[in-house]
């Protein structure tokens, strides 16, 4: 199952709940306070920076044995000597990556979503594959029971997707939405911290998710962004809870009548302490300093896994009583015809 650490806008602590979560759910594995049974406890969760444009998972959970490899992408490259000047690879391309002056092709690599497509409708076969770094994939093990993965957005690149996409494939195991999630949930727990925001980094990161749990402060600002961000989860289908961190007091504010309008579950409020924001500065955990922390998030990761497991029966039933009536549906045809 993935669960999607996202908000609307940065500095909301998202990375904090992200990385709190991991550590909280590797302990309660090997503690056995689960409402699953993993098949294979050692390997249970993973941790996926997606924020390739600012990662810093890794600054609290330090990973080691590091290994890293080089990410690149597909650009085009033009044999002048097949190259008939048609322009039929600058009609298809919507981002002016490949375009013709002066009797010559022009190639502007930066601008270039690596769809294939100049190289498809090229009659003479003169655009060939060449590459691009993108950035780097970086994996390594934590101490705390389980492995650490993130991107690194080379200096300079403007397209981090390309870039997110590589780093989720990374994933061990796949969404349950649109299968079975009652395949994998016992398999594997995928937290991964997405960009902020709403834009193409955090739509690519989000899109496949279990469950988008949504990081949000109790301001006015934070309400904007986090409505934004749960319309585009309406849009892309994916299940959703709120978190609403640094909060002052166990009273309703402005996010609980928005959460309550739009039928939203505040799963934990994560309380606003001085001690706390000192303690993330140093790069230290929250479970590991703070024994309410632990209960906190302790709390919220059972919420959620309780949450997905009501969902994937939901889902279940309704494919199984879709089936049915489907069946039905045909056999009261095939009757009458």
């Amino acid at each position: 199952m993935i669960v999607t650490v996202a908000s609307g806008k940065g500095g909301t602590g998202k990375t904090t709940v992200a990385v709190n979560l991991a550590v909280t759910a590797a302990e309660a594995i090997r503690a056995t306070q689960l409402v699953i049974a993993p098949e294979n406890p050692e390997n249970f969760v993973e941790l996926i920076d997606c924020d390739v444009e600012e990662p810093n998972a890794h600054l609290f959970v330090k990973p080691q044995n590091v290994v890293k490899q080089e990410i690149s992408t597909m650009v085009p490259a033009v044999d002048m000597a097949l190259c008939t000047l048609c322009e039929e690879c600058e009609k298809i391309c919507r981002f002016s990556a490949i375009t013709m002056i002066a009797k010559k092709i022009m190639i502007f690599p930066e601008m270039c979503h690596s769809c294939k497509g100049c190289s498809m409708v090229c009659p003479t076969g003169a655009i060939k594959e060449s590459s691009r770094v993108l950035g780097s994939l970086l994996t390594g093990q934590s101490s705390h029971g389980f492995n650490l993965t993130w991107g690194e957005l080379r200096v300079g690149e403007a397209m981090s997707p390309p870039l997110i996409k590589q780093v989720k494939k990374t994933i061990t195991c796949r969404s349950g939405r649109g299968n079975s999630i009652s395949e994998d949930i016992n398999n594997k727990l995928s937290i991964v911290d997405a960009p902020p925001g709403t834009s193409c980094p955090a739509v690519t990161t989000l899109r496949s998710s279990d469950f988008a749990l949504l990081v949000a402060e109790e301001t006015p600002f934070g309400l904007n962004d986090l409505a934004l961000t749960v319309e585009a989860l309406k849009k892309l289908g994916v299940p959703m809870g709120i978190v609403i961190n640094r909060a002052d007091s166990e009273q309703k504010g402005i996010i609980d009548d928005y959460a309550e309008k739009e039928n939203i579950e505040i799963m934990q409020r994560v309380p606003f302490s001085r001690e706390a924001a000192k303690i993330c500065s140093k790069g230290l955990l929250l479970v590991n300093e703070l024994p309410e922390m632990k209960q906190c998030f302790k709390e919220l990761y059972l919420k959620i896994v309780s949450r997905i497991t009501q969902n994937a029966k939901e889902s279940k039933y309704k494919k199984t009583f879709t089936k049915t009536a489907t069946s039905s549906s045909d056999n009261s045809i095939v009757g009458r015809s």
